[in-house]
């Protein structure tokens, strides 16, 4: 009997679940479709143009849609989630399949117009996925499904890139375009067979004022003290960021002299790290709390930037190891943390706010960064990202031990 006990939990515990261990296949292909699509519309962007700005706008414009995150986010949590990404996924490979019309410099702003509608689906999405894992899993298993949802995300990481860059290199951007629809495709009919009790919406009394329902996600965040110290060190960190997704071309091209075709194994290289980092989180966090993890991880991706300003192609890829393993741990403990002390129809609107401290500050100043990086030394915008990194740690919460679940307000009045 010990044996067969021993054996049923070795293995991350939120596999235990099986609505869980489902949601985790899906996972699967809609992380092959994202890895292989979103870098490959960069460099397809600037093989199009020849433009670093135009560019690196690929990445300010999945962030755009962050300003739409409070609706979706209410959204993701008055109806069925399960649906919700099922229909999500269908939708995406849809609009995805469009690009298939685009052949040369005057479809530009087409391929803008895409990014737009997929970053806009997969807020969508990421805000309906995190009230579904709340309700496949305890708050034990909490830490164990979010590190292996990352792990999963970032060992793609290190096959989609690479996948994606050849089927470009050999067949063109259309390939990619396939193989990421077929992926969105397969992902949503692995999400239709998920079994899972969701949590019940709100009633009309329950969620108030329209104003006061879209606005409960950032007043529970702001009303925790340890959240709200987390969710302001997260926007200037990752906010800061932004400035370093438009130096990418810059440092591949000035400071290592290789190809933009080199942006797919680079990013394989960040996603080693990464995925470490995804496959420690959950001990770490068990053995010395969220708050503790988070710091650690914006100090290791802090220090991880500062290779970014060398032309050493060693140090550099140490360096993205290093701030993919810095970005997971950080991400993990955060939404760890947010899970278990947010009710469960606060689970969307929670998330889509911290999707706005996250991505609206990293979008401002990725535009910022495109409209000035012909002008600068990309390597300052670098130090810059580095140093606020760092700066941001002052604003971390005394707190360093695992912070207990405790029954949560509702948000609404």
């Amino acid at each position: 009997m010990t044996t067969r006990t021993h054996r049923r939990t070795r293995g991350p515990l939120a596999l235990q679940s099986p609505g869980f261990r489902r949601l985790t296949s899906a996972w699967v292909f809609t992380n092959i479709a994202d890895s292989a699509l979103y870098l490959m519309l960069a460099v397809w962007v600037k093989d199009l143009t020849g433009s670093d700005s135009a560019a690196g706008v690929v990445f300010a414009m999945l962030g755009v849609p962050a300003l739409l995150a409070p609706f979706l986010g209410q959204v993701a949590d008055r109806v069925s989630r399960k649906w919700l990404l099922v229909l999500a996924n269908l939708a995406v490979a849809v609009v995805v399949c469009t690009l298939l019309l685009v052949d040369s410099a005057a479809g530009l702003s087409w391929i803008y117009a895409v990014v737009l509608v997929y970053a806009t689906v997969a807020y969508l999405t990421a805000a309906a996925q995190t009230g579904l894992v709340r309700d496949l899993l305890p708050d034990e298993h909490l830490a164990s499904g979010n590190g292996l949802l990352s792990s999963v995300d970032q060992s793609l990481r290190l096959v989609s890139p690479l996948v994606g860059t050849a089927l470009y290199a050999v067949w063109g951007p259309h390939a990619v375009v396939i193989l990421t629809a077929v992926a969105f495709l397969v992902a949503a009919g692995l999400l239709a067979t998920v079994r899972v009790l969701e949590s019940p919406p709100e009633t009309a009394e329950e969620r108030g004022t329209y104003w006061t329902e879209l606005t409960a996600g950032f007043r529970h965040l702001a009303a925790n003290p340890v959240l709200s110290r987390l969710t302001l060190v997260i926007a200037i960190t990752f906010g800061a960021t932004g400035l370093v997704n438009v130096a990418v071309f810059p440092i591949i091209e000035q400071g290592l002299g290789l190809p933009t075709e080199a942006l797919g194994p680079l990013v394989a290289v960040q996603g080693i790290g990464a995925v470490i980092a995804g496959l420690t989180a959950a001990a770490v966090i068990n053995r010395r709390g969220e708050v503790w993890t988070f710091g650690a991880g914006v100090l290791i991706l802090a220090i991880g930037l500062l290779p970014g300003v060398t032309s050493s192609l060693v140090a550099v890829g140490a360096g993205l190891a290093a701030i993919g393993f810095g970005v997971t741990w950080s991400v993990i403990s955060f939404i760890t943390l947010r899970q278990r002390l947010t009710p469960a129809r606060l689970q969307g609107r929670t998330g889509a706010a911290t999707a706005i401290a996250i991505n609206l500050p990293q979008t401002v100043l990725t535009f910022l960064a495109a409209a000035i990086i012909g002008t600068i030394d990309y390597r300052l915008l670098i130090i810059v990202t580095a140093v606020a990194s760092l700066a941001s740690l002052t604003l971390m919460p005394h707190h360093t031990h695992r912070t207990p679940t405790a029954p949560v307000p509702d948000a609404t009045p």
